[in-house]
Formats: structure tokens, sequence, C-alpha cells
């Protein structure tokens, strides 16, 4: 019998890519306010809900991914906009994590991001004069890279609680795009940020599968000046690139 993994805010680019990608290896449940073009084991909630997202995650699921965001314009100076990042991006990944907790769920991967620390990224090259490490302080530019920050954070509190049997993996995505051959030779920062969408499925099926108690990982494909390090990445969960930006531009 399939594994469920329920995939909350499955319906946009990195949701697509996991359900036709691990598909056949897991029975995967999408959950998101928007319906996903394939609407098969699909179920629309809000998760800024917490009854409600509480009483639609699958009881039998092993795992969940968090792939919540929301994208928003000047959310330093709006105040609505800014009350709609903190929404989805702080206040959602608390009652996924406490809904994972409650319902007795033990995995959880949450899409992070490379905006954590993108400080110290600028066109996809790194200022520190070699490849940032999750070592480096996360200092960001922007609202969303310190929400996502402090929803890892969370994970690791939760993570850590005594007797807590859930295991948190945030992986700081790089770069995903739908359709990353066009955008790849369009731009040229993707040639070193891409996360191509095999090393996507790889890079999630391997922290679905991991033993870590709390990790994290940053998500990017082995090209030619990548401005993150994967090092922890291959040592803890065994992701090694497949395909790399060159690979997707020469397959053009």
């Amino acid at each position: 019998m399939k594994k469920k993994v329920t995939i909350i805010g499955g319906s946009g680019t990195i949701g697509t890519i996991l359900r036709k990608g691990l598909g056949e290896k897991y029975d995967i449940f999408i959950l998101d306010k928007n319906v996903p073009v394939e609407s098969d084991h699909f179920l629309q909630v809000d998760a800024t809900d917490y009854q409600m997202l509480l009483k639609s995650i699958p009881k039998d699921s092993t795992s969940i991914i968090n792939l919540l965001t929301i994208k928003t314009e000047k959310d330093f100076e709006d105040i609505d906009q800014f009350h709609k990042m903190i929404n989805i991006h702080f206040i959602s990944s608390f009652y996924i994590l406490h809904a994972a907790k409650t319902l007795g769920i033990p995995k959880v991967v949450f899409a992070s991001s490379n905006h954590t620390t993108d400080y110290y990224e600028r066109n996809g090259v790194s200022a520190l004069g070699r490849e940032i490490t999750i070592d480096d302080y996360p200092f960001s530019r922007g609202l969303y890279g310190v929400l996502k920050l402090a929803s890892e954070n969370i994970g690791h509190i939760i993570a850590h609680e005594p007797d807590c049997p859930n295991s948190v993996i945030n992986l700081r995505i790089g770069s995903v795009h739908n359709r990353e051959q066009i955008n790849v030779k369009k731009d040229p920062r993707l040639h070193r940020t891409l996360l191509s969408h095999e090393d996507t499925v790889q890079l999630f099926d391997l922290a679905l599968q991991s033993t870590v108690k709390f990790g994290t990982y940053y998500g990017v494909s082995d090209n030619p000046g990548k401005p993150w390090s994967t090092e922890n990445a291959w040592k803890e969960l065994g992701f090694v690139s497949r395909v790399n930006a060159m690979d997707v531009l020469n397959d053009i």
C-alpha cells in the first residue's frame, strides 16, 4: 500500500511537479484554496482556518508537505499586504505543524526559501566569495524571507519538544519554474539558481524518506557557480543533483 502524502498548497508549480513525479510512489492528496488542473484527490481548504485545516487533513497521512505561498507587493508599506503575508507564511505554517502533531502525522516537509539569506546573494552570485551555507546567519532583504525563517524556527521548536515524534525538514528552495527550458534560456540568473524538475522530485522524496529529526537544506541543482551549498543535503539526505541548468539548456 502506498504511503499517503498530503500536500498543502499543492496546486502551484512545485505541487504539480511533485504530483507528477511522485504519484506512482505515494498516494498524493492535495489541499489548497485554488483548484489544481487535475482535481482528483483534492479538497479545497483555507489553510488560515485552523479548524477547517485540521478536519481536512487525511488522518492516514504519513507526511505533510507545506508548499503554501502568496505573492504580494509593498508588504512593508501596505498593512493589509503585510497581514496577508503573515497569515500564509507564518500563522498557517504554525497551524500545519500543530495539526501534524495533533493528528500524529510524523513528518512535515516545509518548502522554505533561499530568500532567508538573500542578503548574501545578488543575481545568483554569492557575495561571500564562497557558497552560502545553512551556518551563515540568515539575513533577509524582505518580509518573505523573514517569515520563512520564522516558520523554520517554529519547526525547530516542535521537533525538539520532549517526547515529540515529529520530524521537520526545511528545504530552502532555489528557483523552480513550470516551463524551465524557456525560463532558463531567458534568465541568466537561473543558470546558477535553478532547481530542476527532476532534482525537485528527488529532493522532496529524500526528505520524505529521511530519518533526520530536524534539518535545513538548500535546494539547488549542481549548476556552475551556484550560490548555495548542498553539501549537508548530500551528507544527510543523499541528494545528488541529476539535471542542472546546463543540462536543461543543452536539451533545448
